[in-house]
């Protein structure tokens, strides 16, 4: 749970609390406790080595502070409490005391004598810091000074951690500012994350302040997000957690299955505010995460079957996003419409014909061509051709199909305008479309409008080259059997292909 949320959920962890290893943090007063840095302790200790009861192992060079006086001088731990008066009382018993050991020589059993009432003095010293003055130099995390964990509070170097252990370790190194402690922790948690805890481990990173572990997170997230949200942990993130994640433009998911998780989630939240989980407090508890579900990009169907009905939308909301999936020109929404994964690596994109003429008919029926990959990508829309009659309007649906199951896998009804040219013209996914490597996709694109141009002298197999880093990803083309209105490799519709790495 992220610190200081508004929520009032109590946080899982304290960084500013004492914990039960190692000194306290050092003061730069000129009055110190001793429960901060020795204080009367170290004065009293002071004191016995000056009377003959040297300690040469205490002192700040041996581990100084607190420990190493209480170390050298066990009943001064817990000193008894004394009023301003006995204080002043007893420091002139101690002032008194001295000046007559220092001028007394007359008689051994004297001198004797006030060497035990000036003890008894130094042993009655107060604990309040007003009635010690110790100088201090100014000492700012020494630890960090330090190479090794030996050299610190801890005993060797060795350190075994677990699953079980490794986030009270990561507490206890960041409270008493091991850095070498802390960065045996994050690289574990690095090398043992994976989709089934990446939100807890994100919401750990993010108290914790570890922002490298919470990029390693995200990206986990990003890459398994449908595992990551059905992850026992996700319902236990907190609210800016979960905003953090949903503004991201490269979540892999149907837009449909982020909504249902935020649903579990505001249902947990509630429960964990004592409030019943009607439709209107799950709006409550949702907030602002509520704006960043991106309901546009669902189908007419998803939407229908499940935000409409969920009573979480208001109803201008709900018809709103009606007016959005039916009418042309679609109307302006108050959610985000923008495709997630656009922002996912360069946008790449192949043409599969070096030719184009003219004309190519339509008459409902899908231009159909079937594709694999040699590498993972995101297929994020089409390049279709134009009217060979000038500018003109298409009506156009866009899918991609699992050869194998016959799944549509992603679809966009839509339209585009076009100018006349035998340019391509860009046709999108609601959502990209994860394209598995070895596996057979069909492409399909049924028009509706005025003849087109189309392509001839296709190629069988085109492979796209990153400038950058010189990654080549390879398509192979196959005709597509079935109801096809003729697209083939050699020729039709569907020239471009447009894809995310």
């Amino acid at each position: 749970m992220a610190a200081g949320e508004s929520n009032s959920r109590s946080s899982c962890l304290n960084l500013s609390n004492s914990g039960p290893l190692g000194n306290a943090p050092p003061s730069n007063s000129a009055h110190s406790s001793p429960a901060s840095n020795g204080g009367a302790v170290g004065a009293a200790a002071g004191m016995n080595r000056s009377a003959g009861n040297s300690n040469p192992q205490s002192g700040p060079e041996n581990g100084g502070g607190a420990e190493s006086a209480v170390r050298s001088t066990p009943s001064a731990q817990n000193p008894p409490r004394q009023s301003v008066g006995q204080s002043g009382a007893t420091s002139g018993a101690a002032s008194n005391m001295t000046a007559t050991s220092s001028s007394s020589s007359s008689s051994s059993a004297s001198t004797a004598s006030s060497s035990a009432d000036a003890s008894a003095a130094v042993a009655s010293l107060p604990s309040s810091p007003a009635s010690v003055l110790v100088y201090r130099e100014p000492v700012y995390n020494w630890q960090a000074t330090k190479s090794t964990v030996k050299e610190r509070f801890l005993y060797s170097d060795e350190v075994q951690i677990g699953p079980e252990t490794v986030m009270t370790t990561l507490y206890t190194a960041k409270k008493y500012a091991v850095p070498a402690l802390e960065a045996h922790c994050v690289e574990f948690l690095k090398k043992n994350l994976r989709a089934d805890n990446a939100f807890m481990l994100l919401t750990q990173a993010r108290l914790f302040d570890e922002p490298q572990l919470a990029s390693l997170c995200l990206e986990n997230i990003d890459k398994n997000t449908a595992d990551a949200l059905a992850a026992e942990g996700f319902t236990d993130i907190d609210l800016d957690t979960l905003v953090a994640v949903l503004e991201r433009d490269t979540l892999g998911v149907r837009e449909v299955r982020l909504f249902g998780a935020a649903v579990r989630w505001a249902d947990a939240e509630a429960q964990r505010q004592q409030l019943q989980p009607t439709p209107e407090n799950k709006r409550r508890v949702l907030g602002k995460a509520l704006s960043l579900i991106r309901f546009p990009l669902m189908t007419i169907e998803e939407f229908a079957a499940g935000p409409a009905q969920s009573g979480i939308l208001t109803d201008r909301e709900v018809v709103s996003l009606f007016l959005h999936f039916t009418v042309n020109p679609k109307p302006h929404v108050e959610f985000i419409d923008r495709p997630r994964c656009c922002l996912r690596g360069k946008e790449c994109s192949i043409t599969r014909f070096s030719q184009v003429e003219s004309r190519w008919g339509y008459s409902g029926t899908s231009d159909r061509i079937r594709f694999s990959v040699n590498r993972r990508i995101f297929v994020v829309g089409f390049g279709l051709y134009g009217s060979i009659h000038g500018p003109t309007d298409y009506q156009v649906n866009i899918q991609i199909i699992h050869t194998d199951s016959n799944t549509v896998l992603g679809q966009n009804d839509t339209g585009f305008s076009c100018d006349g040219t035998a340019s391509t013209f860009r046709v999108m996914f609601k959502e990209p479309v994860e394209i598995l490597p070895s596996v057979n996709y069909i492409a399909c694109a049924t028009l509706k409008g005025p003849d087109s141009h189309y392509g001839t002298k296709g190629m069988r197999k085109v492979t796209h080259e990153a400038p950058a880093t010189g990654t080549k990803t390879c398509f192979t083309f196959c005709y597509a059997a079935g109801n096809n209105n003729g697209t083939s490799v050699e020729d039709g519709q569907i020239p471009e292909v447009i894809f995310y790495t």
